[in-house]
């Protein structure tokens, strides 16, 4: 067995939560860079070494060792420096879950060219913003519904001519990815003098989710991919020659959390189920007959699994779960241990962070709570006054700025200085969430600064008050949201979608208003119900509490 870990880290094992948090260190030069010094080294030391397993709803199958991976990233390095993309242009990858979007990933990075992935899911105005801003000068895409006409009206709007490359695909004005990668040569030679590539140069951007106005652009550094090894190794608990998955597409930033950096660096194998339309049965079907040993997904796959009938299911080989996303609601807990024999161990991370708090290894899943603080992101609790807050007492998740850079933490907003002055101030990066921190040191997440409701005198967060929501067996989907009220500020608001075969009726509104009096304090109820047919949500399916207050300011 073989893993680069130990290349990185001052020490892999610890005895404790508190060993780690006090000892783990990072190590790297100055020069580090993902694509040489984690794949091709696996490469050269275990060749055969399995980095990615791959299938799809055709019954495809793939396999890539190391070797293959560094053969396939370099070809593709080639390709796009044979199509003019050099260190520091903005290359965007709209790849679903396609095995090609590793190789892209891996090439860019040796390129030292910036990857700017995007869900299959975008829109026109989403792309044209995206290319934009960005000043895309290469795509990367799957043929799905309007992707590709919508990249060449994009270039039309724009009046720019982009270098496009499709997936098997061939289409005018166009390069079939696939046959003109197995054109090139399969050696790149490290970059160096001006194109050499520096582990604080930006190597990353994602565009945030967009919650709460227009997305922002969030630049990574190389040593993102080494702020990962926390979030792999001591969070999914990823084994040496395991296979880890975690259900996400290559779009969101939780791709590269879970299914490539840490976990290759900690000496595991991912495993991707390419599907065309989510089924939960069948992706746990995927996952035993892969052997799949570690997975991680959001609290909603959970959800999607455990109203299925799963318990014939023979889950033995799956030793590690976790979650991360959204606040885990506390039944579905409950429920999957009791399915399963595993215990969900949640953790807290944004577009700007790698995993940043996290039930870690050592630590016991407690119910409602994220966990503790990784030893890269030094923690504080600050009220409006910048003042650390008392155990127990609610303030904003902020994060200590040092003297040196925090791999983990996203070096700026491009073409943003104010919005980033608005987050990294007075020596902290401000998350803009609030949570609280009990007596044994786990924190726990009550909401974005913006969806706290404050009515009478309380603070409520609406993540707990959609859980109890949920609970309810009409409840399909649920938002909480600050309603204006006259006499107490603000009420408590649920938005919610029925499961199939309920309707809406006053005796349903005053069942749920009870139910979720019930199974949290009472005054969080719900004071006002609307029923709706749909949440508003970003392409990246979170909610937009912001629409849904906007609406009703204006009625």
């Amino acid at each position: 067995m073989t893993s680069v870990i130990a290349d990185f880290v001052e020490r892999v094992d610890y005895d404790s939560y508190e060993d780690f948090h006090e000892n783990f260190k990072l190590k790297y030069d100055e020069d580090y860079n993902f694509g040489f010094d984690v794949v091709d080294k696996y490469a050269e030391i275990d060749p055969d070494k399995i980095a990615l397993i791959w299938t799809n709803d055709e019954d495809e199958n793939h396999t890539f060792t190391f070797k293959q991976m560094k053969e396939y990233s370099n070809k593709a390095a080639n390709l796009f420096k044979r199509l003019g993309i050099r260190k520091g242009d903005c290359v965007m990858l709209t790849l679903k879950n396609r095995y090609e979007f590793w190789f892209c990933m891996v090439a860019l990075h040796k390129i030292g060219a910036i990857a700017i992935p995007g869900t299959h899911m975008l829109k026109l105005h989403d792309i044209d913003f995206r290319i934009r801003e960005a000043n895309v000068k290469m795509v990367v895409s799957v043929e799905e519904d309007t992707l590709l006409p919508d990249y060449e009206e994009t270039e039309k709007e724009l009046g720019i001519d982009l270098q496009k490359l499709a997936i098997e695909t061939d289409r005018d004005g166009w390069i079939n990815f696939n046959e003109a990668l197995e054109k090139e040569s399969d050696v790149f030679e490290r970059p160096t003098g001006e194109d050499k590539t520096y582990a604080e140069e930006i190597f990353l951007i994602y565009f945030t989710s967009g919650t709460s106005g227009l997305p922002k652009m969030v630049s990574h550094k190389h040593t993102y991919s080494l702020g990962h090894i926390p979030t792999a190794k001591y969070w999914h608990n990823v084994v040496e020659d395991g296979i880890h998955h975690t259900a996400a597409d290559t779009g969101w930033g939780k791709a590269v959390w879970g299914n490539l950096y840490g976990q290759w660096i900690a000496g595991t194998s991912i495993f991707i189920y390419d599907y065309d339309r989510f089924n939960g049965l069948k992706l746990l079907d995927k996952i035993i007959e892969n052997k799949v040993d570690t997975f991680c997904a959001p609290p909603t796959i959970y959800r999607f699994m455990i109203k299925e009938n799963i318990e014939g299911y023979d889950l033995s080989n799956l030793k590690y779960v976790t979650t991360a996303g959204e606040p885990l609601p506390p039944e579905v807990s409950e429920r999957f241990y009791d399915i399963s024999g595993l215990r969900i161990k949640e953790g807290f991370g944004q577009t700007e962070t790698t995993l940043s708090i996290g039930t870690f290894i050592w630590l016991d899943a407690k119910i409602a709570s994220i966990g503790k603080p990784s030893p890269l992101f030094d923690l504080e609790l600050l009220d409006e006054d910048h003042n650390r807050v008392e155990i127990g007492e609610e303030g904003e998740l902020c994060f200590k700025m040092g003297d040196k850079p925090i791999p983990g933490l996203f070096k700026d907003y491009v073409n943003d200085d104010e919005k980033y002055r608005q987050q990294i101030h007075d020596g902290y990066y401000h998350c803009g969430d609030t949570a609280w921190v009990d007596e044994e040191g786990y924190v726990h997440f009550v909401g974005r600064n913006d969806d706290i409701i404050k009515s009478s005198g309380y603070r409520i967060g609406p993540y707990e008050v959609e859980s109890a929501v949920l609970s309810h067996e009409a409840v399909a989907h649920c938002a909480i949201t600050a309603y204006p009220d006259e006499v107490r500020g603000q009420i408590v608001k649920a938005s919610i979608v029925l499961q199939p075969g309920f309707e809406p009726s006053d005796s349903l509104t005053k069942d749920i208003q009870n139910h979720v009096k019930r199974v949290t304090a009472p005054y969080k109820y719900p004071r006002m119900v609307e029923y709706v047919d749909e949440l508003p949500e970003t392409i990246s399916g979170k909610i937009r509490r912001v629409e849904i207050r906007d609406k009703d300011k204006k009625n």
